[in-house]
């Protein structure tokens, strides 16, 4: 299962020609989703499925072969994750409202297709809650993220904790004093709308 993220003319027609090009190469297409649209383009993510004996690249060279479509990211996508809808988050929310900031913390890894999220206390620096594949970090390393009291997002560098290399991470402030940060390992960089998106529902969650 992969992750193929790539930029095509916003035109109609687009979106079915790069599926298209991705059957030729036995691409099972899992899930679609627009991520972003500017300036005549759009940014999609394909959730695929290649048989075994078809080598990823094959992802890239299919899009190569369109006009205008440029591949930004490809990578392995743990088959066990799903798409997790912004709607499904919100419902869940509103039914237990007291752990709202972690419920929206659990689901952040699906819902932004990210590697890990976690809570942190803005003022005090402590990790209140993490997933499983979040790094374990004390106060002082809770700084290593930077400010956590607006939404933004920004590239940790390699090495920025013992033992890890580059990660992209996203941040956005709930209401509390806490705040949710979310970490891509390598990449794709964050996008304005996901940055968008995870502002939108840290203020709905309290």
């Amino acid at each position: 299962m992969f992750l193929l993220r790539i930029s095509l003319p916003d035109v109609p027609g687009s979106l079915g020609a790069a599926a298209s090009a991705l059957g030729t190469v036995g691409a099972d297409i899992s899930a679609v989703e627009i991520v972003e649209k500017y300036a005549g383009y759009a940014v999609d993510d394909f959730i695929v499925d290649l048989p075994p004996d078809a080598p990823p690249d094959s992802l890239v060279s299919a899009c190569a072969q369109l006009d205008g479509v440029d591949v930004v990211w490809l990578s392995r996508y743990p088959e066990s994750w799903g798409l997790q809808g912004d709607v499904d988050v919100l419902n869940a929310m509103t039914e237990d409202p007291a752990n709202a900031e972690r419920i929206l913390m659990s689901a952040a890894p699906e819902a932004f297709r990210a590697n890990w999220a976690l809570l942190a206390n803005r003022v005090t620096g402590e990790t209140l809650d993490a997933t499983e594949l979040a790094p374990d970090l004390t106060p002082g390393q809770v700084g290593q993220l930077g400010w956590l009291d607006a939404a933004t997002s920004r590239e940790l560098p390699k090495g920025w904790l013992e033992g890890w290399g580059a990660t992209l991470i996203a941040v956005a402030p709930f209401k509390t004093a806490d705040s949710l940060v979310i970490g891509r390992h390598g990449g794709p960089d964050f996008l304005p709308s996901e940055v968008a998106r995870l502002r939108h529902l840290a203020a709905l969650a309290g």
